[in-house]
């Protein structure tokens, strides 16, 4: 009986864990190529943003219902925009710019992708976040839903968490590393 007790008890326990602290989840498409594959299974640190701010580079996880779904579900995309940004696509060469200035995505750009094809000029709202795949020519994101009555812009009550470690497969474990261009455009 005690050991019965014990295994509950610990259930219990990483239930919890998981619906506070660390949620996993699975990556279902192409979008985030290079940096997430499909099928690649995360870990979702759910406490990241309770002392930090969500900054441009973060890749978060969140529910896109009323953004990017009718339906609850969640999505993950990388932060290109917070309150205030004004992202503008695209620049004479080519490049995103956040409040005017170039944003580096050589080190998460999908191989051959351009930024983006589709022109956009934003204004993002308070509580708000532009959220782009890193896969540009593969991604439904913020860029897709310019027409939709959110105006393409993710709540930011709406982020689970930061995508923080792969851990499956075993051959792709690694610490996610945000890159940040916060310093870049501020």
């Amino acid at each position: 009986m005690k050991l019965f007790l014990s295994a509950i008890a610990g259930v219990f326990l990483l239930w919890l864990f998981s619906l506070f602290v660390i949620q996993p989840f699975v990556i279902p498409t192409e979008s985030m190529q290079p940096s997430l594959n499909p099928g690649d299974r995360i870990l979702v640190n759910r406490t990241a943003f309770w002392s930090n701010p969500i900054s441009r580079g973060d890749l978060v996880v969140f529910d896109g219902e009323d953004s990017f779904s009718s339906e609850p579900g969640n999505f993950v995309k990388r932060v290109v925009g917070v309150s205030g940004d004004r992202v503008v696509c695209c620049s004479e060469s080519g490049e995103i710019t956040v409040n005017g200035i170039p944003i580096a995505e050589d080190s998460y750009l999908y191989p051959g992708d351009a930024s983006s094809e589709q022109q956009f000029d934003v204004q993002v709202p308070e509580g708000k976040l532009w959220l782009l795949g890193d896969h540009r020519s593969q991604s439904a994101d913020s860029r897709s839903h310019l027409g939709d009555p959110g105006g393409g812009f993710v709540l930011e009550s709406k982020v689970v968490g930061q995508a923080s470690f792969i851990i499956w497969p075993p051959a792709r474990w690694q610490w996610l590393n945000s890159h940040s261009f916060k310093e870049m455009v501020d």
